[in-house]
């Protein structure tokens, strides 16, 4: 690998070219399970099927979501989820022996886990897998995730991002002990508010120096946190201003951390429903969303709210006129629900409901359809539309959520990456081997003593 640096650009200059990756969630309500042709989320079948074939349409990388605690329906484990996930780096290093070219990103915790511990792990998936490794960084403060592991809700929401900083820059001093690529480590000592680490890393660098970062916090804490850390954000702004503003925001913080203007890339969540003709698209998408919100999902979807048992209720009715048994939604119900305020809220539907018109059905469909996220219609009319986003540098790329496990990306490979490699403006080979090169990254070399100036906490 060649180690080079750029000079530090305060103007944003666009690649004119977009990737993929590819977003293997955990617990979610988007992705189709009961159908025929869905496959299972925890055999290793479906993920090494998915991996493979995001590596055939040249895919930056392979995400894997993670849930520490499942969701609970009604004080229950919710049943008409897709839940569960192996664990990430063990399945990662499975996938790593069945690809050759694609990233493979660990979504894992910095509350839950110890900096020392974590580095180790994650330098050694990026060892066996040739430097293909990324650690997607994530913050959890609630003490209902933390009843699963000795420390409990002992961290204050206020301090999550303070806490999840200095681990970040401990785990990079682990990575950048390395004086040379063949050694000596240097010892690496920590003494901050939360832990303690005294340690001399065990693992070479790997081929592309350290796993890359990428972090998906949307708050203003959270944007401050990815300008200063991360390589890539995982952001929620695919629409194409919203993608615009959201650059220009990123590149201006991005500026005042002291890094380049291009030195963080974005990737928003997507979901794609694609055919030959956009008529054929329409169609489509009523059947994907008429799973991903039948009878039973509806109804559930509204007692998350309410509290309370729903059942009697018709999902092609009017919203119920009973008030929630709850003031405010807990954060057992899930990250879409927590915080909501109930009885407010009931208030809010009802009378939304009612001046459309819409059922039960109908209205949690217009609530949960990823309105924001969805790119639906022809393979060309999609194409063109990604197009303009890679001409004016609006995201780097599209981290794709499939609605079908194992299929989901087979017409996305098969059909739109073709399209949009004519237009010039999707990968035609990988650029090299690791996920630095494919993604276009610098090498981020800095020498020990740089390393250890640079913590913050």
């Amino acid at each position: 690998m060649t180690q080079h640096t750029r000079a530090k650009s305060e103007v944003f200059t666009p690649s004119g070219q977009i990737q993929f990756g590819v977003f293997f969630q955990g617990v979610n309500s988007g992705t189709i399970w009961k159908a025929p042709e869905s496959g299972s989320q925890t055999d290793f079948e479906s993920f090494r099927r998915i991996a493979q074939t995001a590596e055939r349409g040249l895919f930056a990388a392979f995400f894997l979501g993670e849930g520490l605690r499942l969701r609970e329906h009604l004080g229950r484990p919710h049943a008409l989820d897709v839940v569960g996930r192996p664990d990430a780096q063990t399945m990662l290093a499975a996938l790593a022996s069945v690809t050759t070219n694609i990233g493979l990103v660990a979504t894992q915790n910095t509350t839950y886990n110890d900096p020392a511990d974590l580095a180790h792990r994650l330098a050694s998936l990026d060892l066996v897998s040739g430097g293909r490794a990324a650690w997607n960084i994530v913050t959890t403060d609630n003490a209902w995730t933390g009843a699963n592991f000795r420390r409990g809700g002992y961290l204050d929401h206020a301090d999550r991002y303070k806490h999840a900083e200095a681990f970040v820059e401990t785990a990079k001093r682990i990575w950048d002990s390395w004086e040379t690529p063949d050694g000596p480590a240097r010892r690496v000592v920590h003494h901050g508010q939360h832990y303690t680490v005294d340690v001399t890393p065990r693992l070479p660098r790997s081929a592309q120096y350290r796993p890359v970062l990428f972090q998906a916090g949307d708050s203003p804490e959270g944007r401050n946190f990815a300008a200063r850390q991360a390589d890539v954000i995982f952001s929620a702004h695919p629409k194409f201003d919203d993608a615009v503003e959201f650059r220009k925001d990123l590149v201006e913080r991005s500026v005042a951390a002291g890094r380049g203007a291009n030195a963080v890339q974005i990737m928003p969540a997507s979901e794609f429903i694609l055919a030959p003709t956009a008529a054929e698209a329409a169609e489509k998408k009523a059947w994907v969303r008429s799973l991903q919100i039948g009878p039973q999902q509806a109804i559930a979807y509204l007692e998350q709210f309410w509290g309370r048992e729903l059942s009697s209720y018709d999902p092609d009715g009017p919203l119920p006129e009973i008030d929630p048994v709850v003031e405010e939604t807990s954060e057992t119900r899930g990250s879409g629900f927590h915080g909501a305020k109930a009885r407010q809220l009931a208030d809010q539907w009802r009378a939304e409901a009612k001046d459309k018109g819409l059922s039960i059905r109908q209205f949690v469909t217009s609530k949960t359809a990823r309105i924001d996220s969805t790119f639906t219609g022809s393979y060309t009319a999609v194409a063109d539309h990604l197009a303009e986003y890679a001409r004016v540098g609006a995201v780097d790329g599209f981290n794709i959520s499939p609605w079908l496990i194992p299929t989901g990306l087979d017409d996305i490979v098969n059909h739109l990456v073709p399209e949009l490699q004519e237009r010039g403006v999707y990968p035609t080979d990988y650029r090299g081997s690791t996920l630095r090169e494919h993604l276009g990254l610098e090498t981020p070399v800095r020498t020990a003593d740089e390393a250890a100036a640079a913590v913050r906490a």
